[in-house]
């Protein structure tokens, strides 16, 4: 079976690194020099010259060099895991086999942008790992495998990457064999319970200290590293925010939210809506004193 890949992120490294430690016969990669769009940008070539692999950089995956070079490489199944670009019918109907992709969802929900951090925006209990056969509308062609992956209350978006990767890996080494072979199986998404989450922009990022903790935890942990981070200002400067523990109590119900209760050596407590944060990890350049608002 022969494979073309094509991946730009750290999710992409890791499944070709399987891949080549299972034998696969990879005729060429595809990947990218730079990225300005992925906070997770991996250049791939690196991996690809340790493992004399063939690759070529490309800039928009449809245009007419790139699709040229992938018909001479006439690979039976193409391998697309971490591109943010949709891919073009003349792409999808090179390969015999067709495109194989993948979503960190539980498809046929959760389909569109940024899954891993609007599932823990949402405080959502639960995602998972999809691979499927790519069509010309996003996230929606038949799954080839599906595993649900549980969301804890501690994950955050570096944790539940290496969740996500860690359940994809295993789900690779067990359907490589079944495409090798003709005897893999897929299931049709039903249309009628998809949804799709929109991109994010950057006031998705902002704290609203009217927000409840849970809320504010939530979006702090969504956007953390990998991810651009949550912020507030102060001062009119904009502060991003790594870490924050919920302080659920009732103790300060007459303070108005976004007040600062308590400045312990750097770590903030930070009356919310309802209960409290605590910032133990933020770019602060200055010192934020007891009872300023944010």
């Amino acid at each position: 079976m022969r494979i073309l890949f094509i991946g730009t992120v750290e999710f992409s490294k890791r499944i070709l690194e399987k891949l080549i430690e299972l034998n696969c016969n990879i005729v060429s990669v595809l990947t990218k020099e730079k990225s300005k769009y992925n906070s997770d940008f991996v250049n791939l070539s690196e991996l690809c010259i340790h493992n004399n692999l063939e690759y070529k950089y490309f800039n928009n995956i449809n245009e007419f060099e790139t699709i040229k070079y992938i018909k001479s490489k006439e690979p039976d199944i193409i391998f697309c895991f971490g591109l943010s670009q949709l891919i073009g019918k003349e792409l999808l109907n090179i390969p015999p086999m067709g495109v194989l992709g993948y979503h960190p969802a539980l498809l046929p929900q959760n389909r569109g942008r940024h899954p891993i951090i609007w599932a823990l925006a949402l405080g959502l209990k639960e995602t998972g790992s999809t691979f499927f056969f790519m069509n010309e509308d996003a996230d929606s062609g038949d799954i080839l495998s599906q595993e649900k992956i549980e969301i804890n209350y501690s994950d955050d978006a570096k944790s539940l990457y290496e969740k996500i990767t860690s359940i994809a890996l295993k789900q690779i080494e067990n359907f490589i064999p079944l495409l090798e072979n003709g005897t893999y199986k897929t299931i049709k998404q039903d249309n009628v319970i998809s949804n799709y989450w929109r991109k994010r922009s950057e006031k998705d990022g902002e704290i609203d200290w009217r927000m409840s903790s849970y809320t504010i935890y939530n979006l702090v942990r969504a956007l953390t590293r990998p991810y651009p981070g949550a912020y507030f200002f102060y001062k009119n400067k904009k502060v991003r925010v790594w870490k924050v523990n919920e302080v659920r109590t009732n103790r300060y119900d007459n303070l108005e939210p976004g007040k600062v209760i308590k400045n312990n050596n750097g770590v903030l407590l930070i009356k919310a809506g309802d209960n409290c944060i605590e910032i133990t990890d933020c770019d602060l350049g200055e010192i934020i004193m007891e009872g300023e608002y944010l």
